[in-house]
């Protein structure tokens, strides 16, 4: 059965508009990743993120506040579905709050999807936000 994860993740001294902009924008997304992304702000528009390993698209995008994404990664098996990813982004006085909810993932890909979302976008997220431009992970 697939699982679900939820995730609520504070950038401090952060817009909302850069949180949409880091991720939609594959240049940003791929310097901050450190992984290849082709990947635009356009509604029905294909992408490809971590070179390769995610592919999907655009479902439903509204300026500076909401990406809905289909996702599927490259080491699921033919039979999963498509996983559903939902950003909601919203400003907290001076931070920024992303909202996460990514649902559909095939069970034995659960504890991997919630872990690479820290560890290979919030984490390099901030320590880009922070000044700290050279992102390892």
């Amino acid at each position: 059965m697939a699982k679900t994860i939820t995730q609520k993740i504070l950038f401090k001294n952060s817009k909302p508009e850069t949180l949409y902009n880091m991720f939609l924008n594959g240049k940003h997304h791929s310097t901050i990743t450190g992984g290849e992304a082709k990947i635009f702000a356009r509604e029905g528009g294909t992408f490809s993120v971590y070179d390769g390993y995610a592919v999907g698209k655009n479902l439903q995008l509204i300026k500076d506040k909401l990406i809905v994404q289909s996702w599927f990664a490259a080491d699921w098996s033919e039979r999963d579905l498509d996983s559903t990813l939902i950003l909601f982004l919203e400003e907290k006085g001076n931070d920024a709050v992303i909202n996460m909810v990514h649902a559909n993932i095939p069970d034995a890909h659960v504890e991997g999807i919630k872990k690479g979302w820290t560890d290979f976008y919030w984490k390099p997220w901030k320590k880009y936000l922070s000044g700290k431009k050279n992102i390892t992970v």
